[in-house]
């Protein structure tokens, strides 16, 4: 059994003496390791938190692009069900570390990536949240638009004709719902945690009401949850389902591939193994088959309740007359999306740009960064097309995520045995430091993983003519994040084993 100060044999009961890495330039409180006091979160702490970030617009308008693809009602909640079952898999075994050495994931990186290395796959992972958190920050504020334009009609008759292509009102709401966010990030992360345990419950008794009223104000659930699949015989897409499935699956593993990676910035704060593993394997898979299935079974009740299908929720309770309900629901709507957005969008990326400059950038101030991104991005063109938004945003950053969610399993399960040496992880010049800082192994193999997805990625994008590229290497960025994560995996054992220290 290892003896090294540094190494937790099986934490929070073992305390580190961090005045021995304080002074270095790779340390700050925020990137610390998380001392036995800090361990506060139980197993339904881990359930809320992943019931609460499942529980969300998204999730529920997620079925909406698989059922427009051509799959039934039911091929799609299992497709989702199934994508995040799968998922889940890599997000307890990257949970394992964060529990038993108080890490986050930027600190954890190190000991794949090299102690400077490691920026490169923090800022990969923070700038795909910069991008959700603007989706979502968009999504909360367009729906205070929305029902505010239902007591002030005047409010939908802006002009969209300018740069941003929506109104002016649309982006002051935005602004403000952004605004928010912020003031949730300037109060840490125990208001975070608050948060989520009130969201948890509330949306989930939001959504089964609203599924409540669908069935009875439509006498059933509609025709959405009797239309045939597109892909059965007879039907215009026969034989083509395995086709649309793959990549419609690696689109529902991509939707969590980001929290796969940064999961230890949230079990560095769990009592035990034992509290991360089945407090995700609770929360996550049914929370997102369930809510995926409410907004199914919601929207098809519209069609006949209202003559059209609805696939937003925020539409959805534009529809009812009654004020006081529109505020209730506007208000649970922004409480929910707010605890989805700060919790799964801004804890990873803060600590990630923190990472850059530890003795410079905060928590704190890794998180207005992200905000400022966010909006840079004009994340409401990221939404716009429901086909680009699974098959370009989920699918493309899976085959990034996925590389390096190989990476790090290889290195911490099959190279290290479990075993890290916490001090060496800020010391700038210890085993960590590989060359220069930087792991040619991990950087080696983090390319490998991309590679074979990049041809398919850049034919979607019309970056190149698809037509002069091979269709095998074209259909692997269906399978982008499953080959990257396996290359990956691979090609760091297969370097590491060649040359242990590079």
């Amino acid at each position: 059994m290892p003896t090294d100060p540094g190494l937790r044999e099986n934490a929070p009961d073992v305390e580190l003496d961090l005045s021995i890495i304080e002074h270095s330039h790779l340390y700050n409180a925020d990137l610390a390791p998380v001392p036995a006091s800090g361990r506060k979160w139980g197993m339904l702490s881990f359930a809320a938190l992943w019931v609460s970030m499942s529980a969300c617009i998204p999730t529920y308008m997620l079925a909406s692009s698989l059922i427009g693809g051509g799959m039934n009602w039911w091929q799609a909640i299992l497709t989702i069900f199934l994508g995040n079952l799968i998922v889940v898999v890599p997000m307890i075994l990257n949970a394992h570390a964060g529990t038993k050495y108080g890490i986050p994931f930027p600190v954890l990186c190190r000991a794949s990536f090299g102690t400077v290395g490691a920026n490169i796959p923090a800022l990969l992972r923070a700038f795909v949240a910069c991008g959700w958190f603007g989706i979502q920050a968009w999504i909360g504020g367009n729906a205070i638009y929305k029902i505010l334009a239902v007591f002030w009609p005047a409010l939908a008759s802006g002009s969209t004709d300018n740069f941003l292509g929506i109104t002016g009102t649309q982006f002051l709401c935005f602004l403000f719902f952004w605004g928010i966010n912020m003031w949730v990030i300037y109060r840490g992360i125990e208001t975070i945690r608050v948060l989520l345990n009130i969201k948890a419950p509330l949306l989930i008794a939001l959504g089964l009401l609203l599924l409540w009223w669908a069935y009875r104000a439509a006498g059933g659930f509609g025709p959405i949850l009797s239309q045939p699949s597109a892909f059965d015989p007879g039907q215009p897409k026969a034989g083509q389902f395995w086709s649309f499935f793959f990549p419609a699956l690696t689109g529902m593993i991509g939707f969590w591939a980001t929290l796969s990676l940064n999961i230890p910035d949230f079990s560095r704060y769990a009592k035990t193994q034992r509290d991360q593993v089945v407090g995700q394997m609770l929360g996550l898979p049914l929370t997102m088959a369930l809510y995926a299935f409410i907004g199914v079974a919601v929207t098809s009740a519209t069609t006949i309740i209202y003559g059209q299908t609805i696939w937003d929720p925020v539409d959805v309770l534009t529809k009812f007359t009654n004020p006081m309900l529109l505020v209730v629901a506007m208000l649970a709507l922004c409480i929910a999306t707010l605890a989805t957005n700060i919790a799964a969008n801004v804890v990873s990326p803060a600590n990630d740009f923190a990472h850059l400059a530890p003795k410079k950038i905060s928590f704190r101030v890794g998180g207005y960064i992200t905000g400022i991104v966010g909006i840079l991005m004009m994340p409401w063109k990221l939404v716009a097309d429901p086909s680009g938004y699974i098959f370009t945003w989920l699918v493309g950053y899976s085959g990034l995520l996925g590389p390096i969610g190989g990476i790090m399993i290889a290195d911490y399960f099959v190279i290290r045995g479990r075993w890290l040496n916490v001090l060496g992880l800020y010391n700038p010049g210890g085993e960590y430091s590989y060359t220069n800082g930087f792991s040619v192994a991990a950087i080696g193999a983090l390319l490998a993983g991309i590679l074979p997805s990049l041809p398919g990625f850049l034919a979607t994008v019309k970056l190149i003519d698809g037509a002069h590229i091979s269709p095998f290497l074209l259909s692997l960025y269906n399978y982008a994040w499953f080959v990257g994560f396996t290359v990956a995996f691979v090609v760091y054992l297969v370097l590491r084993k060649l040359a242990p220290k590079s």
